[in-house]
């Protein structure tokens, strides 16, 4: 054991240190640092998770990357085939991080009952939909089930369910109009089994998920002919790598579109979070600190005497400043332990009983999301306490011109 770590020891653990005249600023000290460190975590748990979320639902919705026909439409429907018979389909191995490949269509139509009518955007879908999204998604009731060749089943968002007053077990008619307006239009009966709600209300008031069959007859498509293929990827961070790759491996015909670039809008305004993350980590560790300095600069003025002993004894300054270091860091690492036992108390809380509610129409999402995980929290955990070290390096030089025998003589 090093003399320096000896003496910052007997110090800390004096009962002259905890009741000195630099006990509130060292309290204050410690409180900023746990402060610091709970706000920089709630700010990257939330910051992250929302970004997840969010983008989780446009997932749902869209798949990573989405696979369709050359065309100038700019609607949600499909207008143009496309045939199931292609290379990639129905397992795109030519890509490696393909986690799954579906075919689906789309169709809007109008839902009405003898009272009111909605439009909405029929997603029809077969066996090979992936339902993993729509598990947590599900309100009430049951997923569909497309195994058979015809199933009047849909699966109908919450909003749509209570704007038209539907539950689980009704039936309802919804409308397609034809290409000749002067053909009477097809109506088709579906039987609701499940209400979602995804929280994403732009999307939730836009679609039902049904049979891709119903659209395959509206449209007289062939049975392998469908509106577009929903590529899923499994590492999202190397989506547009992905995206390159798909669309190098899929014919000229075809066209591909990653979900970034389709909801650009969207992924451009999370994006702002990571700015703002950012800023809350800055501004907390700059006042976390100044604080420490501060706490630093008065055990210093406080053991002015012993710095003067200390130095008469043949201590260097580089010693003397370690000393105070070690103190100093000990006070972090006190500060760091209160901040991470509250910060991860918050975080588990709201992740567990969603006590902080948000606006969904504004934020995508019913509650605040918060993304837990030890690589983020361990790495502001280091950075705080490395930045904090690096900052008191500065104050610490002020032992070096502080004189032996003024210091000894200074009351």
């Amino acid at each position: 054991m090093n003399y320096e770590y000896f003496i910052a020891k007997r110090i800390i653990g004096s009962k002259a240190y905890k009741s000195s005249i630099s006990a509130p600023i060292i309290k204050i000290g410690i409180a900023a640092i746990a402060i610091g460190i709970i706000v920089m975590m709630i700010a990257m748990a939330t910051g992250m998770g929302l970004q997840n979320k969010i983008r989780d639902k446009v997932v749902a919705f869209n798949g990573h990357v989405n696979i369709a026909n050359y065309d100038s439409n700019n609607s949600q429907e499909s207008i143009a085939p496309i045939s199931k018979n292609q290379d990639f389909y129905p397992e795109f191995k030519t890509v490696e991080g393909i986690s799954h490949i579906q075919a689906v269509a789309t169709k809007f139509g109008v839902i009405r009952t003898e009272t009111d009518f909605e439009g909405a955007i029929l997603k029809g879908v077969d066996g090979d939909y992936n339902w993993n999204y729509f598990e947590e998604f599900l309100v009430t009731g049951r997923l569909p089930n497309f195994d058979k060749k015809w199933s009047e089943e849909v699966l109908i968002s919450q909003y749509l369910a209570n704007r038209l007053g539907f539950e689980v077990g009704e039936r309802f008619q919804m409308v397609f109009a034809k290409e000749d307006p002067e053909k009477l239009p097809n109506i088709i009966t579906f039987n609701i089994v499940g209400v979602y709600n995804s929280g994403f209300q732009d999307l939730d008031k836009q679609f039902l998920i049904g049979n891709i069959r119903h659209i395959q007859r509206i449209n007289k498509w062939e049975d392998d002919q469908i509106g577009n293929f929903e590529v899923f990827v499994t590492d999202y961070d190397n989506l547009d790598k992905k995206g390159i790759e798909i669309y190098q491996n899929t014919p000229s015909t075809l066209n591909t579109i990653t979900i970034t670039d389709k909801y650009s809008m969207i992924f451009e305004w999370i994006k702002i979070f990571d700015k703002n993350t950012y800023g809350i980590i800055g501004i907390m560790i700059l006042v976390a600190g100044i604080n420490m300095i501060t706490a630093l600069l008065v055990l210093i003025l406080e053991r002015t005497q012993m710095i003067g002993i200390l130095k008469a004894l043949g201590s260097t300054n580089w010693s003397i400043r370690k000393l105070f270091l070690y103190n100093a860091s000990y006070l972090i690492f006190l500060g760091l332990l209160w901040g991470n036992f509250l910060g991860l108390g918050l975080l588990f809380s709201q992740k567990y009983f969603k006590l902080f509610p948000l606006d969904p129409s504004v934020y995508y999402v019913t509650e605040a999301p918060v993304y837990i995980s030890f690589g983020y929290i361990a790495l502001l955990n280091i950075g705080t306490l490395v930045l904090c070290m690096l900052m008191l390096l500065v104050p610490s030089y002020i032992i070096t011109k502080i004189s032996p025998v003024r210091a000894i003589r200074f009351e």
